[in-house]
């Protein structure tokens, strides 16, 4: 059964950290406690047991802890890292409110402060694989949500045509084009488009770019960081890139062996460079260093006997 009451936490004092290149790990994972700010989102002892009391049962994650700060006209860049299988995308859709992630087995996941009990517009997700609608143009796909909302097709039209804009497509030659007609890139900037039209409080990406060749992918990856500064949502993301992770995130989870849970929280420094230039940048590579490492010896160190 789900639990979705928060029971009080103690007073806590703040963290210590050690510095690493250009971020930070902390001695442990935050609690509520320590924020000026009230959290987007609290995970509570969270377990999530699939099948439970059949044969094939399997606990994906295991007592997960963690809070992400609502930061006033900002928002977080959340990126969490772990094993394959580590659980990542079941902690992205449970807060996404998902079947069969949602709900919980055990603990409780809040948004916004109230119990997530379903998807709801407040959340935006971009997937890994291209999940754009076959039969409808590049416009129809990025006012999809809009239309749902029953707003009027003149305004969700010149909405759309601006999102297409926003994402670095040309609204004359694209806006009628079909899914099929698109490059893998493209699609993911109309699925983009699709989710921040909606102005979510809350973006959720599982491998949005693990498909794209890299130039690609690090051009997808200025763009986000362009519009996450622009639109100010808290944005959860799922890599199994270090790099990918230390240039885009203000924070970073690293998670342990399948079942999953919270093992690290590291704090990064904003990414003041393209890229490819941050990937030169020494600072850059201290700290992918320092978290590959982490990663490999967090394994070593939970690996069966």
């Amino acid at each position: 059964m789900s639990t979705t009451s928060l029971p009080p936490m103690p007073p806590y004092p703040l963290l210590p950290k050690k510095p690493i290149g250009m971020g930070a790990e902390l001695n442990e994972v935050r609690p509520a406690s320590v924020l000026a700010n009230p959290p987007v989102v609290e995970f509570r002892q969270v377990t999530k047991t699939y099948f439970p009391g059949q044969a094939n049962q399997f606990t994906a994650i295991r007592d997960v802890n963690f809070v992400v700060e609502d930061l006033p006209d900002k928002g977080e860049f959340v990126c969490v890292l772990g094993p394959s299988g580590c659980g990542k995308s079941t902690i992205l859709r449970l807060i996404a409110g998902l079947e069969p992630q949602h709900p919980t087995t055990s603990g409780a996941v809040h948004v916004l402060g109230q119990p997530v009990i379903g998807p709801g517009s407040d959340r935006g997700m971009v997937f890994q694989d291209y999940t754009s609608f076959d039969h409808r143009s590049v416009l129809d796909n990025v006012t999809f949500g809009l239309e749902c909302l029953g707003v009027p097709r003149k305004v969700r039209d010149e909405l759309g045509r601006q999102w297409i804009e926003r994402v670095g497509l040309n609204v004359v030659v694209d806006q009628n084009k079909y899914p099929h007609q698109l490059s893998g890139g493209m699609r993911q900037r109309v699925a983009i488009a699709r989710s921040l039209i909606l102005k979510p409080r809350i973006m959720l990406m599982d491998e949005p770019f693990g498909a794209l060749d890299p130039q690609t992918r690090m051009n997808m990856q200025d763009l986000l960081l362009r519009l996450w500064r622009e639109v100010q949502a808290t944005v959860f993301f799922i890599t199994h890139s270090i790099e990918e992770a230390v240039f885009l995130g203000d924070r970073i989870y690293v998670m342990s062996n399948s079942p999953g849970t919270i093992l690290r929280e590291l704090e990064i420094e904003p990414s003041n460079k393209p890229s490819k230039d941050m990937q030169r940048d020494p600072r850059f590579q201290e700290t992918v260093g320092y978290i590959r490492d982490l990663i490999a010896q967090l394994e070593e160190n939970h690996r069966p006997e």
